[in-house]
């Protein structure tokens, strides 16, 4: 019987042995890496120079929208705000993203404060749409289509309803395939 005892204590502490060794590893495997968390969001490729600049130059605002959208989007579109102000100077940034057929938009705050923003895109005829508004200090959306080709899309920012100084609308914010 004791040798019996014995066999069970070392094959339990054999087994403790292996676990304690495998542990480090499974849960060093389970944690993402620096470089996956700090992954580059994926352009397409018809995207034009303007937002390939803007995923260039502020990935991590393009990764954090895209975050907010859910995983799998493509930026098709970066759009710096008020229309034709430099990319470095903007107030903020309509970022429109694709996923298998679904569109998902985000209107980026970069003045840093709180402000009224309203984001509302549509299907090409005008129908199922979603919107966001409020005060918000960093994005207005996620608002999503679920055909995005050719949606139209409005984006608005101001101190209020009443006074904006962003008021964008354009129906080729996605592509139209």
């Amino acid at each position: 019987m004791f040798n019996t005892l014995r066999s069970t204590v070392s094959a339990a502490l054999a087994v403790i042995a292996v676990v304690a060794l495998a542990a480090p590893q499974a849960s060093a495997a389970e944690r993402p890496s620096a470089s996956s968390e700090n992954a580059a969001v994926q352009v397409a490729e018809t995207a034009d120079a303007t937002t390939r600049a803007i995923a260039q130059s502020d990935p991590q605002a393009v990764a954090a929208a895209a975050n907010v959208c859910g995983t799998g989007y493509t930026l098709s579109k970066g759009i710096p705000l008020p229309l034709g102000t430099d990319p470095q100077l903007r107030l903020a940034t309509l970022f429109a993203y694709e996923n298998g057929g679904k569109g998902c938009a985000i209107l980026d705050n970069n003045v840093g404060a709180s402000r009224y923003m309203y984001l509302k895109v549509c299907k090409v005829d005008g129908t199922g749409c979603d919107t966001d508004t409020g005060n918000f200090s960093e994005y207005a959306g996620p608002v999503y289509v679920s055909s995005f080709a050719c949606a139209p899309v409005t984006a608005k920012m101001g101190t209020s309803s009443s006074s904006l100084f962003i008021n964008y609308s354009s129906d080729y914010v996605f592509p139209c395939n």
